[in-house]
């Protein structure tokens, strides 16, 4: 399985928190779609499987036309986090009204706590049995999964057997990617 963040958005251009909002891909983030198909057209994968949100799904949609493949599926657990209060605020008006928390998503701290959104266990925890749902469903397959950075971030400290509170060194990229080896239930490897 591999799992991939979705093509840029107009709002990450900009520096606003997306969380649950449905923003769609901007052409950049087609043109990453389109890079990405081509970068795995000889990785050997029978399904593309996305969160429900758009810019994870539009970019699902363009890979697995580009690869042949069957319209992708969709998967609530792959939403990415949560931001509660702050979802749709541009990180400049944060560092004016939240500069703390500001400063722990610019670390992408996962302790960071979001008034009316998720913890980072709640979070993880549901991007992980997503994970572990889509893998049974693919027993003896190759994957690809397009999600969002901070399940990016989930998936990242799982393999590496890190800590859920571990703050990694850099923020996954709109394109980049963590591969799987699910021969065994994801959660198991926990």
């Amino acid at each position: 399985m591999c799992v991939v963040r979705h093509g840029e958005t107009d709002w990450n251009r900009l520096g606003i928190l997306q969380g649950w909002f449905d923003v769609p891909i901007n052409e950049k983030g087609r043109r990453q779609a389109h890079q990405i198909a081509a970068d795995f057209a000889g990785e050997g994968f029978s399904s593309v499987w996305s969160s429900t949100l758009a810019r994870a799904r539009e970019t699902a949609e363009i890979i697995a036309s580009a690869l042949g493949l069957p319209a992708p599926c969709s998967h609530e657990g792959l939403k990415e986090r949560h931001f509660g209060a702050i979802q749709g605020i541009p990180k400049g008006e944060l560092a004016e009204l939240n500069p703390a928390l500001l400063e722990q998503i610019l670390r992408r701290n996962p302790a960071a706590s979001f008034v009316g959104g998720e913890s980072m266990d709640e979070f993880a925890d549901r991007v992980l049995l997503a994970l572990d749902d889509i893998g049974t469903q693919h027993h003896g397959e190759r994957v690809l999964v397009i999600s969002h950075g901070w399940c990016l971030d989930v998936v990242t400290r799982h393999v590496n057997g890190l800590p859920r509170d571990a703050i990694l060194p850099h923020k996954p990229m709109n394109g980049d990617s963590v591969w799987l080896d699910v021969a065994r239930h994801i959660l198991a490897a926990a």
